[in-house]
């Protein structure tokens, strides 16, 4: 009877399906490494975290291909621009290349909640989980030579310091601010070796001798080495790697089990659900327990509410911000309060609301569209009116330049005046001081284009409070992308002080003098709120179709590697469209709007297979901590907010046959797409909660009450589905989230 028992387990996990034997969670589909190669720029870290946490961690490196570790830092400050404090077990006798040695690296596993490689020609392994604001490494040592934990500050301004056999603390300074990190070992200290008797940056702790194995917890602060402390001792009270290690786990699953998905290849949900976790590491809460330190005041303030840091919103507010509304509602609101906070303290709402203040990098006032899309989708509990005051000081009051934060400069005066930024001819001397001369320039166009943006974002928020005059003022400030619009070319085109439009110019090759990071053939679009009168513009529905057609087909007019020469972040080409790279993201599904869904179902499936896939050049450009990804995460799921600030959704090709969306309240939002795959990209017919769906878009209010999105896939398009006038999705504000 035994013998035929196990006989019968032995069929059951051989010969049925392996998602009946054994459910694979989300979290085991996530693939850290995918994107390991930057295919021109960045490439992805694989960073170990809790969702919108403050310890991020991952081995630094050039990038995937590199054989070779320099440190692993305590903390991301910032995604991609600073990292604080620096760790790395180091084996054999102290000399002078120990303080920058660097080890090579094999076996690596990677996920979100868990890091382990084996390190150094000894092969030790060195193991890494995080908590919200401490981490702990475990660090299996092997061979007969002494093995020391290297220590130290990663910007050359700090020091570190021993507090007894088996405490370490220390403190750095950057970006105008400090951190401040306390770490305990469970073994006592043997000997300690600073980088010399008066640098105190780096430290050689040497913990002794033969196989043992050493582990090494610590806290960070903003506030204080004592905070660090506390922070410490509240998360990781004792030495259980396994445990913190399991509940990082526990934190990823709840997380990424948010959204489920069923169908599809395996690569397909690798892809998928490391684009999800690649969403939850920026904005991070750096609220340590009552207290938290601003680097918009350089205050410490007490206050139980999260305050998040760490938004890129040039890059953030298209896609990973509308996905947070969806996903998180209450934290969306609590990033919103951040920056009113940080209004109220610094002045200014940020651009990219660093750890250490605002980093004026970019273009627009894309705050605006954050907030505006977040109160249209129903969500409350935040001050409108101050940040109406503050979303209109940025407007009217500070500077619009590029990579520039204060108030306004004659630029943003004639700009005020005239409705456009002016640009410069070629080889004109810049005369402006406040212009980044070596590389950024105007960005005359896309400045103007951004702002019309913003503004209307302003103006409808005007509305909500009753302020015509304010309402008034910002939908004529709306319409200034008309002004750059040039009818007898047929492209978005620089102007001069005089009116004059800037002769010679070639679409292909303007650089950063008139737009930001692309050209006029990605700037083409880059009116979400106005797509009607953006086709008038361009002669009609026809005429704009044709145009967005020829968008995917136009040569680049020279060899790539000159043509990056220009526009190094115009990555992921296919034609002029740009794939890697922010502006690009909703264009695809512009066709919605033009009656031809089709090309939009088409398009999205073609770009998803060719520029994201489950390996190390798997991202097009910079993932930007999210701000790509998110366009994965919506795309593959089928539906992708073209304008936020318009609670609504355009419709794509689902990848998989049915996305479970879980919402607050226990509710779901369920799209499934019967007979998806590679060939069945086209929508045959559509119904939204049993009713036939003619249009190709659904509104917020459809998703957050919970229902069913069905899709019939054809291996054929439909032409008709979604094809008359009335079926486009809305380019204008004409109704609430009620509706």
């Amino acid at each position: 009877m035994k013998m035929k028992k196990y006989a019968d387990i032995l069929f059951i996990l051989l010969f049925l399906p392996a998602g009946l034997a054994a459910q694979q969670s989300a979290a085991d589909y996530v693939d850290p490494t995918i994107g390991g190669v930057g295919v021109i720029l960045e490439p992805t870290r694989p960073t170990v975290h809790l969702p919108n946490q403050m310890i991020r961690v991952f081995p630094l490196r050039r990038d995937r291909l590199d054989d070779r570790i320099a440190n692993f830092p305590l903390t991301s400050a910032s995604h991609r621009l600073y990292s604080v404090f620096a760790f790395l077990p180091i084996d054999g006798t102290v000399s002078p290349d120990s303080w920058s040695r660097q080890l090579e690296y094999d076996h690596e596993v990677t996920a979100p909640y868990y890091y382990s490689a084996q390190l150094g020609e000894t092969g030790c392994q060195l193991e890494f989980s995080p908590a919200k604001k401490s981490g702990f490494f475990r660090i299996r040592f092997s061979g007969k030579e002494e093995h020391h934990l290297r220590t130290g500050v990663l910007n050359g301004k700090g020091t570190v310091e021993m507090r007894g056999k088996r405490q370490l603390c220390g403190e750095e300074s950057f970006s105008g601010m400090k951190a401040y990190f306390y770490a305990e070992t469970d073994v006592d200290v043997i000997r300690v070796r600073y980088r010399s008797p008066e640098d105190r940056s780096a430290v050689m702790l040497c913990v002794g001798q033969g196989e043992q194995t050493v582990s090494f917890r610590y806290g960070v602060s903003y506030i204080s080495v004592e905070q660090a402390r506390e922070n410490l001792l509240r998360e990781i009270p004792d030495r259980d790697f396994e445990a913190v290690k399991t509940a990082a786990r526990n934190a990823w699953e709840e997380a990424l089990s948010l959204i489920r998905v069923e169908g599809g290849t395996v690569a397909q949900k690798k892809v998928f659900y490391t684009a999800l976790y690649r969403c939850f590491e920026r904005m991070v809460d750096i609220n340590e327990y009552g207290r938290y330190y601003s680097g918009y005041d350089h205050q410490v303030h007490v206050s139980e509410k999260p305050f998040l840091v760490d938004n890129w919103l040039w890059d953030t507010y298209i896609a990973l911000e509308p996905l947070h509304v969806i996903l998180h509602p209450e934290q969306a609101v609590e990033r919103i309060n951040s920056y009113i906070d940080m209004y109220r303290q610094g002045g200014y709402i940020p651009s990219f609301a660093l750890v250490s203040g605002d980093w004026p990098a970019m273009t627009g006032n894309y705050a605006a569209v954050w907030m505006a899309d977040a109160w249209f989708k129903g969500l409350r509990g935040f001050d409108l009116k101050t940040a109406c005051e503050g979303l209109k000081k940025n407007s009217l009051d500070a500077t619009l330049l590029p990579w520039r934060n204060g108030r306004r400069t004659s630029l943003d005066d004639f700009y005020n005046t005239h409705g456009y930024m002016p640009g410069l001819p070629p080889g004109e001397r810049e005369t402006v001081a406040e212009v980044d001369t070596v590389w950024e320039k105007r960005q005359s166009v896309s400045v103007t284009t951004a702002n019309s943006y913003s503004d209307w974002c302003i103006a409808q928020l005007a509305s909500e409070l009753n302020l015509q005059d304010d309402r008034t003022l910002f939908l004529k400030r709306a319409e200034n992308y008309r002004h750059v619009y040039r009818a007898d070319k047929g492209f978005m085109w620089p102007k001069d002080r005089d009116g004059q439009w800037i002769e010679p110019f070639d679409p292909r090759f303007a650089g950063r003098e008139y737009f930001t990071e692309n050209n006029a053939y990605t700037f083409n679009w880059d009116v979400k709120h106005d797509l009607n009168g953006l086709f008038e513009l361009m002669g009609g529905r026809a005429g704009a179709e044709e145009k967005l057609d020829q968008l995917f087909r136009e040569d680049l007019g020279l060899p790539k590697f000159r043509f990056w020469l220009v526009q190094p972040d115009a990555s992921g080409l296919t034609g002029q469209f740009v794939m890697g790279n922010e502006p690009g993201f909703h264009i695809p599904y512009i066709y919605n709007y033009l009656g031809a869904p089709w090309k939009t179902q088409k398009r999205i499936r073609m770009l998803l297979d060719a520029f994201f896939t489950d390996n190390l050049f798997g991202i097009p450009g910079d993932e930007d901590g999210g701000g790509m990804s998110a366009f994965v995460v919506f795309s593959m799921m089928g539906f992708f907010p073209v304008t936020p600030g318009i609670p609504a959704y355009a419709i794509g090709s689902p990848v998989f046959e049915k996305i479970t969306v879980r919402l607050p309240g226990g509710k779901e939002f369920v799209v499934s797409a019967r007979n998806s795959s590679a060939s069945c990209k086209y929508i045959r017919s559509a119904q939204l909660n049993g009713k036939p769906l003619e249009r190709a878009w659904f509104t917020h209010g459809d998703l957050t009450r919970g229902g069913r999105l069905e899709l019939i896939m054809s291996d054929r398009p439909d032409k008709q589905w979604g094809s008359r006038p009335e079926d486009a999705p809305p380019s204008a504000l004409h109704f609430r989230n009620n509706e």
